[in-house]
């Protein structure tokens, strides 16, 4: 890629990836509620799913999803649910550290197959792949697998660094949190970030 490709690209993952989002609010939730190191897994997860996800978009499997509207819905309403269940689930975490079934808990491949279940997500893959992979400066790429694998990288890259470092926030945030109810609103004003983010994934 040039280096016009390159700053493009670069700016609109810089944008994307740390803005907040489902990604971003559990990160910090997780290692508010629990530390760092549990938010790490999930960290990681994400970018492990935008990677697949990435990947087979650049097969032709995302046009395909959002050409066909039923398919496209069903992502859509669960992406949805599934974001309105983790929102309850944070909305009734109200100490630090509990990690029973019935509060906050994702794991690995809960944060791998969150990045499935959000057709923004899906439509920003096929952005990219449309943009930096298939075509080069407004022509077919004649490199497709080597632009794919570059964008996959810096795509893995953003993913990690963003969540991780609002995980950060979230740990720094931690001790501070444990004195009184602040939890227990920190948790609520994330909570209502998730159900802003699914009613915005509704609307896509």
């Amino acid at each position: 890629m040039g280096n016009t490709e390159w700053a493009t690209l670069l700016a609109m993952c810089t944008a994307v990836s740390f803005s907040p989002g489902p990604n971003t609010t559990l990160s910090t939730a997780l290692a508010a509620n629990h530390g760092l190191r549990r938010a790490l897994r999930f960290c990681v997860a994400v970018p492990v799913g935008w990677a697949l996800l990435l990947v087979l978009c650049g097969a032709g499997l995302g046009l395909l999803i959002i050409d066909n509207p039923p398919v496209r819905w069903a992502i859509q309403w669960a992406g949805a649910a599934y974001m309105l269940w983790l929102a309850f689930k944070l909305s009734r975490t109200q100490h630090l550290g509990t990690v029973d079934a019935s509060r906050l808990s994702v794991g690995f491949w809960q944060g791998v197959a969150l990045q499935f279940l959000n057709i923004k997500a899906w439509m920003l893959a096929i952005t990219l792949t449309g943009g930096w992979v298939i075509h080069a400066n407004g022509e077919v790429a004649t490199n497709p697998t080597e632009r794919l694998v570059q964008v996959v990288g810096v795509g893995m890259a953003f993913a990690f660094c963003s969540n991780f470092t609002y995980a950060c926030v979230g740990s720094v945030l931690r001790q501070w949190l444990g004195q009184g109810t602040r939890l227990i609103w920190f948790n609520r004003g994330l909570a209502s970030l998730l159900v802003v983010t699914a009613g915005w994934v509704l609307l896509a």
